[in-house]
């Protein structure tokens, strides 16, 4: 399956960014409307920081494992998710650019690196639900660094 990508312009620095996105627990504040249940293991940034949750996208609901695998600070993180008892594996990455003008580009692509075929059969539905949800998480994403990390001279 194609992989699906989100992306939003946010002012605060690529640094502020990847403190944000570094720990596991900040993501359960923009992304509480598709993902329940967190349950945090691991340490609490980095590699190795992860959580399980509930998901709940297109009237389903499923168990997914996630997991920080790879981390380039302040530039990307890549997240190892797996549910559907394993038939279901996909890498989340995070990508924060600077922008020419202040700022960042925060983009969250994910890509399966295996998917059940039912997943395979409604591609089209499920990337498009991805996708939705996705972009959801990233308007949450931005306004949740501007409480927590707000730009100077605001």
């Amino acid at each position: 399956m194609e992989p699906v990508t989100a992306a939003i312009d946010v002012p605060q620095t690529p640094q502020q960014v990847y403190d944000f996105l570094d720990v596991m627990a900040h993501h359960q504040r923009f992304t509480d409307h598709y993902l329940t249940d967190w349950r945090f293991h691991g340490p609490a940034r980095g590699v190795g920081s992860g959580a399980t949750v509930t998901a709940a996208l297109a009237g389903t609901r499923t168990d997914v494992t996630v997991e920080v695998v790879e981390t380039e600070a302040p530039r990307r993180i890549v997240e190892r998710n797996v549910s559907a008892g394993g038939r279901r594996v996909g890498h989340g990455t995070y990508t924060v650019v600077p922008l020419p003008d202040g700022g960042s580009r925060v983009a969250f692509t994910y890509a399966w690196v295996r998917a059940p075929l039912a997943d395979r059969l409604a591609a089209p539905l499920v990337r498009a639900t991805m996708r939705r949800a996705n972009r959801t998480v990233m308007r949450r994403l931005a306004t949740e660094l501007a409480r927590h990390t707000p730009v100077d001279g605001s």
